[in-house]
């Protein structure tokens, strides 16, 4: 499949602001409303847009600290690690966990209330997995860049 810099234009428009309106849209790329709703649906048709989000300020729904902790478990043997991922994706504070190559097996990313929260977490939830061996935590302090564009070329075709 090959996309035009008009498909490209689509993706990067509602990559910044999915709630766009398909006319909004189509002004921004310099097409007309009906065949920029047609690519729209191309798109999604093909799986390059999966979904659509709203971008929630989490700090004002009180969830004041996001730590990352790298996870090291006991075996990488299939039933360790299937124990384990179970685990993980009942665990609503754990809004990312990531396999890794290195010193450690996952990342898992945390949102809790404040340290106190936190220190409650690590107690009553992370210390209760037999399957992870050390942890290693970060909290973060702040975030200096977050980018939700994908780093592609837009002004340039792109075959697939």
């Amino acid at each position: 499949m090959k996309l035009d810099k008009t498909d490209l234009n689509i993706l990067k428009e509602l990559q910044i602001n999915s709630k766009i309106t398909n006319i909004e849209l189509s002004k921004r790329i310099g097409l007309s409303a009906a065949p920029t709703l047609g690519r729209v649906q191309k798109l999604e048709k093909a799986g390059l847009i999966k979904s659509y989000h709203a971008k929630i300020n989490a700090k004002k729904l009180g969830l004041g600290l996001t730590a990352l902790i790298n996870v090291s478990l006991i075996k990488q043997i299939g039933s360790t690690v299937e124990r384990f991922k179970e685990k993980i994706i009942k665990i609503n504070e754990i809004v990312e966990c990531l396999q890794l190559t290195g010193k450690y097996d996952y990342q898992l990313k945390i949102m809790v209330k404040d340290i106190h929260t936190f220190e409650g977490f690590i107690a009553t939830k992370l210390n209760h997995f037999d399957e992870i061996d050390q942890i290693h935590t970060s909290i973060i302090l702040s975030s200096i860049k977050k980018n939700s564009i994908i780093p592609i070329d837009y002004k340039n075709d792109f075959i697939l």
